[in-house]
């Protein structure tokens, strides 16, 4: 964000004015400025000032000096702002919402101690604090104030998040506490926050962080708990002051600090998750910044000044303009507003979680806002300023968005509907589908409000083209789903989202009540439907007829009217409902019943009396009655009971109007005595329920009031006797018994003879009820009631009876049981025969009569067959063991796998039709391969072969095949099938049954037959792909002589052949069709010979204008021209193109000339103004008389060249006087003299020249020159000859330059004695210049014939010192030449040295060079690898040249590898202490040291000079500028290893020093820093194995191991250093580049350590002395004193010490006397070397003395 001074709303003072405060309205309309006079000013959003107007003190004795304004808020609804003051009092002013109205104290809160911040964070809750460090919160409704919590610290600062529900207060002591009304579920901590170093004046809380500064020049950035994020310190700035007020971008992501001169801008980059800082705002002589304010739009920022200033910035990322329609202006990366620049009006699009608005388009004619962030989309509806933000991750940006409805945007992406509600933050529901037209989704929110339902929010939308889903999407559950039979085109709920309207393809309009889930089609041939806007009326079109249902609850009943035009559009307002209708131009309008739709409304609206009032103004009408209806319905539900009555009477209800007529009576008279409502007394409810026949219920409304004879005269009147004695023996009622005879009496007398009998059975009357039964008919309950009661069943009268009547009325079941009560087993198996009860039947045959059970069985199965029971009847049939009737039953039953099952179980195989059938079953159903095998088993093997012909199973259709016939009936069944199947034409099944049998061509020659052309070339190109260009063609030609030309066009390109088309086309005179191909197919030029040949067959005006369209006249022109055809190109030039005339007569003239028509051809090229060319082909045919005559009398300027060409003829007949008189006549001598010299004719050439162009003679006898040259010898006799004339007749200048170009090679003695001449003429004769410019160039040619004397006297004559030295010089005569420089020119001795120098150089004279040039010879030396000739010869130089030549030898040692050598080189020469050498010690010593095997006694001499090198190499830095330096101590410790290596060496020669060795070789391991490390602790290990020291053995072994294991990984970071602790073994090695121990050392090794490891007896641990240290460090443990090393051994001094006149050298006693006592037993000549050398190393030997021999 970059900041942008717009203008200065308030000018600064002279002097300090201090601006108090400042403040935004939230609505963004205002702006309050308080000056230092306490004065308030408001201004507008454009910054001009608008108003103003005065605080007050809190008590006006004091003046109004007795304050100061500390700060102010407005209100959150912009209409009031409050003032804290610092004499303890906070005033609210209410100023209004228009500019000018008065201001009016509204509220005061006065406080305990002075004010110093305040914020208006929430309606009726402003938050302040208090000098005292109080954070209170004043309520404007209640005016009181408390305290929300307490510190003892005056607050400095306060600000709220970006929400306004928290707050933080800063202190004078550096904390910063926070407080929130609502943490919005964030779960950060309440309380202190942080401490800051200085007091939080500047104190900002962002989206991410908090930002605190003040006095100490530092801004930090705290975390959400208080810890340090980031720090930006300008305490080292010295033109940056203090640090005064923060402000907070209302977004977030951006914080201003202001300080002197100074505005700090910081943005928040999500991306690194940090602050970076923008280039600050400075403005010279702005002063303190004492109070900013930012715009809630974040477009604005103001800052006040010290000396009362108020400037106004533009907070802008970026600005851009949208369609020239909207400025976007982007003020954070989260915060965009949006500008109409038509309207001014304004939205502020913001992010609420932060996230960066990548782009914002206006979509939906201009009024809906679309935002994309990282993780939500933004939405907005610019007409109603509502704005959404929802969850959305990333999703490629292939939305796509619909704004139909008004309320809710819908997107579709990847086949899911979102739906947004505009003003919410939640995606109000998700679907899948896949279906995106608008008119496939309908959405209805709250558009009509209902009693009793709050929130309705409605979606219909598609699942897939046939099934609808209806969608409570507030309660997210689903509210029906419709499957149709038909693809769904339309659909729209109504406006309460209770039904839902749609269409199919096939033009049917159905309607669905979603509460009763009942579908049902409204009209047919619906081609407009639509809802009336705030009505449940439907408007639809069918065919001519428009269809008007103004009760949808009664879809049968609709209202038509005659149209003869299209519905376009339905319009409703100002209480008027119209259908626009186009017919035909015309636009005619019909208008509705708006009465009819305003009775929907009203009853929507549950408004009866004005639905009733309606329709007493309609005359009756079906819809009208309808209206009745529903208008009854509701009134009851509701207990409108007169509207019921009034609706009841209208519909002509009668009975329904007097009953309701006399409960309104009684409900009027009720509430007349009682003044209560009337509905709510017992009879009206009672009444009601009888009306909804709900008896029960009007029972309980009387009973509840005990009135039970009202119940029982209800129930009387309905004769609901039952009911009413039930109630009256409930209650004991007295008239009971009465009740009883009047039932019987009643049922008598109506013949209710069974509810009679029912009564009688009930007064345990049996033989009544009986009589009563079988009276009425009944004979089924009479037999029910004798088989309960034992007495009745032994009578038999009574069981005859019942029996009789049983049969009679056909009970034969019935009949049968009462049989078999009485054991009459024979006639109740008779009676369940006759009754069909066969499982009684045969459940008494298995008792009675067993044999009958199979006969029963099969009647039973064949009576199941009868009903169609075909299921059951199998398993009877099987019983019955009536196989063939089971078979059939289950074939019938369609239980195949049952049927089969059967089959396979019967033993003899007739069933061949059976499997027929059932095989035929499974092929319908596509189950292949369980109908084949029946097929086979019932021996219809033809039949599954066709089955599988059929299904186009060709392979398994022929296998079988196969199988079971011979390749020729095969393939006879086939052909015949296939022929077949072509009759019937099924052409593709054909030609797979001719592939099968692989005769491809009986397909072809079908396809062609029937003239399918694209199946002939798809099979051709399969099976004969060599004939299918030919094939194309032929059918090409087929089809064009049956005119089919487009199709033929189409083979004749698949064949290749585009001309045929062509001709195709123009033999038919089809020009175009012609053309076209031409052009498609032909080559570059094609298509205009087509259209050449279309425009030829036209002629005249119609070819030019043909050509002209085609763009292509002047080239039909010339094509005609070009092939010969000059009338027609005639006819086009003059018709079209006069100025092409002339060059046709060209083309003709020439045509003619090559048919020899010369006379023709000459007038053509005159008519063609052209005369030249006629000349031209009359000298073409050497005709010159008339290619003069034709050049005479029409082109005279050819003339000459006519003249030209005979004179050249003549010449080639070597009539040369003819040619000469013709080019003389010609004008052109030139050509003569050029034809002269060809014919080498040099005489008359020169006569010509001579004698026409003098001035060109000198040019013609250079080229004669040239020529004689070029010819030899005998040229250059004839050049001699001809520079002798020219030096006769004393043109010295030409003899020189003849004598010059003599040259050849074949007679030097001639060309020396030549160029002599030429130089002794140039001399004698010639101008000084001219004659050095001879010398010059005969100089340089006599040194390459070798005449090195005779080319450096020419340049003597003539004072060319320098060339002469050269000359000499390259003749290798250099006495010579040092004698002309010295005696000539001394300046040139040292050039001559110095190319003397060059030329040993050159040819490798080293030797003869070192008397010239030591340091060149030296260097020659080195180059060439002769470094001993290069040393000994600089051994004989000076100390500083030897060692420079020693260095460069050693260095090339080294790097040879030959570290030895090098050390031989320097113990002879001796070790300089010259800086640039030390890296060739170092690396001398390193190399040496890494040598293998070189640790025995038989090296002794090599570690002996490495130590007397080393030593002299220190001695001689003692004496240098480097003494005592570290590279002095660094060479001090390779002395002291090279002394150790060679004591060691000299050690291991004498046996009782074998003790001394292996010390030496652990003493070497503090030293690994220089040794490799593998190799020091590997020869350490095996020296202290070797004298029986395992412990030390076995840990230094070990550790060898782990470091060969770590050079293998190339890193020694993971190596065990825990043995070495409190050693001076150092830890930090260099990696050794490679292991110094072979693979079988390194194994033998690693088996060593192995074994003692398991070995207890070996101690693991390094031995200590009496320090408690390591026996072998120098460096004590405990005390960290560091003892001196053992010159011997290397092992620390402690006791019985020897010292030596040198610093720091000493010896152990007990060592040195065994080195000694060892030398003097051996005369070890290595011993006595060492001590020799520890003699001359540490100033002598001690006093006991030891001499040498």
């Amino acid at each position: 964000m970059q900041l942008k001074h717009l203008k200065t709303l308030l000018t600064p003072q002279e002097g300090a004015a201090k601006v108090t405060c400042m403040t935004w309205a939230p609505n963004n309309g205002k702006f309050a400025v308080c000056t230092v006079d306490r004065v308030v000013l408001l201004y507008d959003e454009q910054g001009e000032k608008r108003d103003k107007f005065s605080t007050k003190p809190a008590d006006s004795k004091y003046g109004k000096k007795s304050y100061v304004v500390k700060a102010m808020a407005f209100s959150p609804d912009s209409t009031k702002i409050a003032i804290a003051q610092t004499d303890n009092i906070i005033y609210v002013y209410k100023i209004g919402e228009e500019w000018g109205e008065k201001k009016v104290i509204c509220n005061k809160f006065v406080q305990t101690s002075a004010l110093t911040c305040l914020l208006w964070p929430a309606e009726h809750a402003i938050v302040f604090g208090l000098a005292e460090g109080k954070v209170r919160l004043a309520n404007t409704k209640t005016n009181k104030s408390s305290t929300v919590y307490g510190t003892d610290s005056y607050v400095v600062s306060l600000t709220s998040n970006v929400s306004a529900k928290g707050i933080l207060s800063g202190h004078a002591d550096g904390t910063v506490v926070r407080y929130f009304f609502d943490d919005e579920g964030s779960g950060e901590s309440q309380g202190k926050l942080l401490t800051h170093p200085c007091p939080p004046y500047a104190l900002a809380w962002t989206s991410n962080s908090v930002i605190v500064a003040g006095c100490d020049k530092k801004i930090v950035a705290y975390g959400k708990e208080g810890h340090i994020l980031q720090t930006f310190d300008y305490s080292g700035d010295r033109s940056e002051k203090e640090f005064t007020v923060a402000a907070t971008s209302p977004s977030g992501q951006s914080v201003v600090i202001g300080s002197y001169d100074r505005l700090r801008v910081f943005n928040w980059a999500p991306r690194k998750g940090a602050w970076d800082e923008a280039s600050p705002k400075e403005i010279p002589n702005m002063y303190t910044i004492t109070a900013l304010a930012w715009k809630k739009d974040g477009s604005r920022l103001c800052a006040g000044t010290l000396c009362g200033g108020v400037e106004q910035f533009d907070c802008c990322l970026r600005r851009s303009i949208y369609k020239n329609k909207f400025e976007m202006t982007f003020v954070g990366l989260s915060q965009v507003i949006v500008k109409n620049l038509s309207t001014g009006m304004r939205v502020v699009l913001k992010s609420h979680y932060g996230y960066e608005i990548d782009e914002v388009k206006i979509m939906g004619k201009d009024r809906y806002l679309v935002a994309h962030t990282s993780d939500t989309l933004l939405l907005g509806d610019l007409l109603s300023n509502k704005l959404s933000e929802v969850a959305w991750p990333g999703s490629g940006g292939n939305e796509k968005f619909f704004f139909e409805n008004e309320t809710v945007c819908m997107i579709f992406n990847a086949g899911e509907l979102t739906l947004v509600e505009y003003g919410s933050n939640d995606i109000l529901g998700s679907v899948r589908t896949e279906f995106m037209n608008p008119h496939l989704i309908s959405v209805r929110l709250n558009e009509r409000k209902q009693r009793g339902v709050e929130d309705n929010k409605k979606l219909a939308y598609l699942i897939d083209i046939k099934t609808i889903a209806i969608v409570d999407v507030a309660a997210g559950y689903n509210l029906g789903t419709i499957n149709h039979d038909s693809k769904i085109d339309w659909l729209e709920l109504n406006e309460t989202g209770r039904k839902l309207l749609f269409r199919d393809k096939k033009l049917r309009l159905h309607l669905y009540d979603i509460e009763s889930s009942v579908k049902a089609t409204v009209l047919s041939f619906c081609s407009y439907v639509q809802w009336v806007p705030a009505s449940d009326v439907v408007v639809a079109q069918n065919r001519g007829n428009l269809c008007v249902w103004y009760n949808i609850d009664s879809p049968e009943r609709v209202t038509m009217f005659p149209l003869r035009g299209d519905i376009m559009d339905l319009e409703r307002s100002n209480g008027k409902t119209e259908v626009i209708v186009t017919e035909g131009v015309n636009t005619v309008s019909y208008t509705l019943d708006e009465g009819l739709i305003e009775f929907g409304t009203a009853i929507d609206d549950e408004d009866f009396f004005r639905a009733t009032a309606f329709l007493e103004t309609l005359e009756m009408s079906s819809e009208t009655e309808a209206m009745w209806k529903t208008l009854s319905k509701l009134s009851l539900e509701g207990r409108q009971l007169h509207i019921a009555e009034r609706c009841f009477a209208a519909l002509g209800d009668v009975s329904k109007a007097r009953f309701l007529n006399e409960t309104n009576k009684i409900a009027d008279q009720v509430s007349k005595e009682s003044g209560g409502d009337g509905t709510e007394f017992y009879q009206v409810k009672a009444r009601l329920a009888m009306l909804d026949k709900n008896y029960k219920l009007a029972e309980m409304y009387f009973m509840e009031q005990n009135a039970i004879d009202e119940v029982m005269e209800m129930y009387r009147e309905l004769h609901m006797w039952d009911d009413c004695i039930a109630v009256a023996e409930a209650k004991g009622h007295p008239e009971l018994e009465n009740l009883r005879r009047s039932y019987y009496q009643w049922l008598m007398d109506t013949n209710q003879d069974e509810k009679a009998g029912e009564v009688k059975e009930g007064e345990q009357d049996y033989m009544g009820a009986i009589n009563l039964y079988l009276k009425a008919g009944l004979p089924a309950k009479a037999a029910r009631l004798a088989m309960g009661r034992e007495e009745l069943v032994s009578n038999n009268d009574i069981i005859n009876r019942i029996a009789a009547a049983l049969i009679k009325g056909q009970f034969y079941e019935r009949a049968g049981d009462l049989f078999e009560r009485i054991r009459n087993n024979q006639r109740a198996l008779d009676c369940y025969r006759k009754g069909n009860a066969f499982l009684k039947a045969v459940e008494l045959a298995r008792l009675a009569f067993p044999a009958d059970v199979v006969k029963l069985e099969e009647a039973w199965g064949d009576y199941l067959i009868q009903q169609k029971q075909m299921d059951a009847a199998i398993n009877h049939y099987i019983e019955a063991g009536s196989s063939s009737k089971a078979i059939e039953a289950a074939i019938g039953a369609r239980q195949w796998k049952k049927a089969v099952h059967i089959l396979e179980l019967q033993e003899h195989r007739s069933g061949g039709n059976y499997y027929l059938k059932i095989a035929q079953h499974y092929a319908s159903t596509q189950e292949y391969e369980v109908a084949e095998p029946l097929f086979v088993k019932g021996g219809y093997i033809k039949d599954a072969i066709e089955m599988y012909t059929l299904a186009g199973r060709w392979e398994q259709a022929h296998k079988l095949a196969a199988e079971c016939m011979t390749p020729e009936d095969v393939s006879v069944l086939y052909i015949s099938r296939a022929q077949n199947l072509q009759a019937e034409g099924k052409y593709k099944e054909a030609e797979r049954l001719f592939a099968t049998v692989e005769e491809p061509d009986l397909a072809i020659t079908m396809y062609k037959k029937n003239r399918m052309f694209d199946d002939v070339i798809r099979l051709v190109a399969k099976h004969h792909p060599d004939l299918l260009a030919e094939t194309h063609l032929h059918l090409a030609k087929e089809l064009e002589t049956e005119s089919r030309f487009s199709e033929a066009e189409y083979h004749y390109m698949e064949g290749q052949d585009w001309k045929a088309a062509v001709n195709m086309y123009r033999v038919n005179n089809l020009w175009e069709e012609a053309y076209r191909v031409a052009k498609s197919h032909g080559g570059a030029s094609a298509h205009k010979q087509v259209a050449y040949m279309w425009a030829r067959s036209l002629g005249g005006e119609a070819a030019v204008k043909l050509l002209n369209k085609f763009g292509l006249l002047e080239t039909a022109i010339d094509f005609a021209a070009d092939n010969c055809s000059f009338d027609f190109a005639f006819e086009l030039a003059r018709l079209s193109t006069k100025k092409k005339i002339p060059e046709i007569h060209l083309k003709n003239a020439m045509f003619l000339e090559d048919e020899g028509k010369f006379a023709e051809a000459e007038m053509e090229f005159i008519k063609a103004q052209k005369p030249k060319e006629a000349v031209l082909m009359y000298v073409h045919n050497q005709d010159w008389a008339g290619a003069l005559r034709v050049a005479e009398a029409n082109d005279p300027a050819s003339v000459p060249d006519v003249l030209v060409d005979q004179a050249k003829f003549c010449f080639e007949q070597k009539d040369f006087q003819k040619a000469e008189a013709y080019l003389l006549r010609a004008q052109r001598p030139e050509m003569a003299i050029k034809y002269y010299k060809d014919a080498d004719m040099w005489s008359d050439a020169m006569r010509i020249c001579k004698e026409y162009l003098p001035n060109k003679l000198g040019i013609l006898q250079e080229e004669y020159e040239e020529v004689a040259t070029k010819k030899g010898s005998r040229g250059v006799e004839g050049m001699v000859e001809q520079a002798k004339e020219w030096e006769q007749s004393g043109e010295y200048s030409r003899a020189v330059e003849f004598y010059l170009k003599v040259k050849d090679s074949a007679n030097v003695p001639l060309m020396e004695k030549c160029w002599m001449k030429a130089a002794e003429l140039a001399i004698k004769f010639l101008t000084q210049e001219r004659a050095v410019e001879v010398i010059q160039t005969v100089g340089p040619r006599l040194t390459q014939l070798r005449k090195y004397s005779a080319a450096a006297e020419l340049y003597l004559n003539l004072d060319l010192i320098k060339e002469a030295i050269d000359a000499f010089i390259e003749g290798e005569e250099w006495n010579k030449a040092k004698r002309v420089a010295k005696e000539l020119d001394p300046r040139f001795e040292d050039y001559v040295d110095q190319r003397y120098k060059e030329h040993l150089k050159n040819q490798g004279k080293a030797d003869s060079l070192v008397g010239v040039d030591v340091m060149a010879a030296l260097d020659m030396y080195a180059e060439r690898g002769q470094w001993e000739k290069c040393i000994e010869i600089a051994s004989k130089q000076n100390y500083k040249i030897l060692h420079k030549y020693v260095a460069l030898y050693a260095t090339h040692l080294i790097k040879e590898g030959n570290a030895e050598k090098a050390l031989n080189l320097y113990s002879q020469h001796g070790a300089p202490a010259n800086p640039q050498n030390f890296n060739i010690y170092k690396r001398m010593f390193l190399d040496l040291l890494s040598l293998l095997g070189r640790d025995s006694a038989e090296f002794y001499r090599m570690w002996a000079d490495l130590r007397e090198v080393m030593l002299l190499l220190c001695e001689n830095m003692t004496k240098s500028s480097e003494a005592n330096s570290p590279v002095h101590e660094e060479f001090e410790q390779m002395l002291l290893v090279s002394h150790y290596y060679a004591t060691r060496s000299a050690a291991k020669e004498v046996d009782q020093l074998a003790s001394v060795a292996a010390k030496l070789s652990i003493s070497l391991l503090r030293h690994t820093e220089l040794i490799p490390a593998d190799k020091a602790f590997y020869e350490a290990g095996m020296a202290a194995r070797s004298v029986g020291w395992e412990n030390m053995a076995f840990i230094f072994l070990n550790h060898f191991l782990d470091l060969s294991d770590g050079i293998d990984e190339g890193t020694l970071d993971t190596l065990d250093h825990s043995d070495f602790l409190d050693t001076d073994i150092p830890f930090e090695v260099p990696v050794p580049t490679k292991i110094h121990v072979t693979d079988a050392q390194r194994e033998e090794i690693r088996d060593w350590v192995l074994a003692v490891s398991m070995d207890q007896r070996v101690e693991q641990v390094l031995p200590k002395d009496e320090r408690d240290t390591y026996e072998a460090s120098l460096l004590a443990a405990n005390t960290g004193i560091r003892s001196l090393p053992c010159v011997i051994t290397g092992y620390p001094v402690l006791r019985n010490k020897i010292e030596f006149k040198g610093p720091g050298k000493a010896a152990n006693k007990e060592d040195w006397n065994k080195f000694l006592m060892a030398t003097k037993t051996t005369h070890s000549p290595e011993c006595q070397d060492v001590l020799k050398f520890v003699s001359q190393w540490c100033g002598g030997l001690p006093a006991s003395g030891y001499s040498f021999h």
